[in-house]
């Protein structure tokens, strides 16, 4: 195996520092969150509390001022663990760094020291009933009213329209929502809004029942004449209709987190199978005796070391700030499709038992079908890719 050159000593403590706290406050309690359909918040303080929240945020908005890579561990560890209704990867390193990167002074000050302590949860409500990887397709809408004096300070923006699949969702305080602020300028009348929990007309729907994922709070969301102040867009007026290209710039960093957690959740899963096929006994000897079981782990175990040394050449470039689109959406396309494989297969080396839901693996094999979906479809990535080639629209 090729070792792994990306990590200092400090972020291997900072992983068995993290593991510690997985098997304290999360293992013993995942199983009884996917039944429930979410889970307790008192995880998000408890994160807060140990410092697992925001890392990579300044520290004067509340964070430790760490590298991407500590986030990168914990994603692999809640990956490895199979914790998918962990929801700590899109709070930590979507919404927060949303915020860091477009908010206003106030916004961030306002939010995002909250955001580390676990007082407020976070998502990013981009998909909708009729408009999923489209994100030129959205319908829901943020239209400006001027106040009685004609200026921005007595006016204010309405807000209409849903969202669905959001992560997060159920449990959200506030909610970086994608809107059409001139909506007949398409793409370039786009703005990202803050709305906040509580507020008239923002309503928060069911928890959706899904194929895997189980403990992931994922709802719909509801907007119907939400008032929101001047203030409300994510950057304030100079970001206003400019959400579009927000979304693009930020898309790289998740579409590989998709492909970090594909690598980390395929290796668990190798090493699952491993360990039962050494025990497991068929007509008198050992599964991993037959040289199928055997050739077949080894093509997972190929496979899965090409796809991490590519992800891991991916974060090189993310720390250099030289990941560009196609790149990552190679590497969101090709893992994810590589997961759902390496899942399949192990599924079948266990026989019946891959089938029984109290079986990591068979939990894992549910997980990994949305990977190929969410964060812009496997389709679309290939659309991005041929497209950086010279072909195509």
């Amino acid at each position: 195996m090729i070792d792994r050159s990306l990590f200092t000593p400090d972020h291997e403590a900072f992983r068995d520092s993290f593991r510690r706290f997985m098997e304290k406050e999360i293992a013993p309690f995942h199983a009884d969150w996917e039944d429930q359909g979410y889970v307790d918040r008192a995880v998000w303080h408890k994160a807060g509390q140990n410092g697992f929240l925001c890392m990579t945020m300044p520290e004067e908005y509340g964070g430790s001022g760490a590298d991407k890579l500590y986030s990168v561990v914990q994603m692999e560890e809640l990956s490895r663990g199979g914790f998918s209704g962990i929801g700590y990867g899109l709070h930590n390193e979507i919404v927060a760094p949303y915020i860091l990167r477009y908010g206003t002074e106030a916004q961030k000050k306002h939010y995002l020291p909250k955001f580390a302590s676990g007082e407020l949860i976070g998502a990013i409500a981009m998909s909708e009933p009729a408009a999923g990887s489209d994100l030129q397709g959205v319908k829901t809408t943020a239209i400006w009213h001027e106040g009685p004096s004609g200026s921005r300070a007595d006016g204010h923006y309405i807000l209409n329209g849903s969202k669905t699949f959001i992560t997060n969702g159920w449990h959200a305080d506030v909610v970086i929502v994608v809107a059409k602020t001139k909506p007949t300028d398409g793409a370039k009348g786009t703005s990202l809004v803050m709305v906040e929990r509580g507020m008239p007309g923002f309503s928060v729907g069911k928890r959706l029942k899904k194929l895997g994922l189980k403990a992931q709070d994922t709802s719909e969301l509801f907007f119907d004449n939400v008032r929101l102040g001047a203030d409300a867009v994510l950057g304030g007026q100079p970001q206003e209709n400019r959400g579009f290209i927000c979304l693009m710039e930020q898309l790289p960093w998740e579409r590989l987190q998709i492909a970090i957690g594909a690598m980390a959740a395929a290796q668990a899963a190798i090493d699952w199978t491993v360990a039962y096929v050494k025990d497991r006994k068929v007509f008198g000897q050992p599964v991993a005796s037959f040289q199928n079981t055997r050739f077949t782990l080894a093509e997972l175990q190929t496979q899965v070391q090409i796809g991490r040394v590519f992800v891991d050449k991916c974060l090189e470039l993310l720390v250099q700030d030289k990941l560009d689109t196609a790149t990552a959406s190679m590497a969101k396309y090709w893992c994810s499709d590589l997961q759902c494989k390496v899942m399949d297969e192990c599924v079948q080396l266990f026989g019946g038992y891959g089938f029984m839901w109290e079986y990591p693996i068979t939990r894992a094999y549910a997980d990994a079908r949305v990977q190929r979906i969410y964060g812009g479809t496997n389709e679309i990535m290939k659309e991005v890719i041929t497209r950086a080639m010279g072909l195509g629209k």
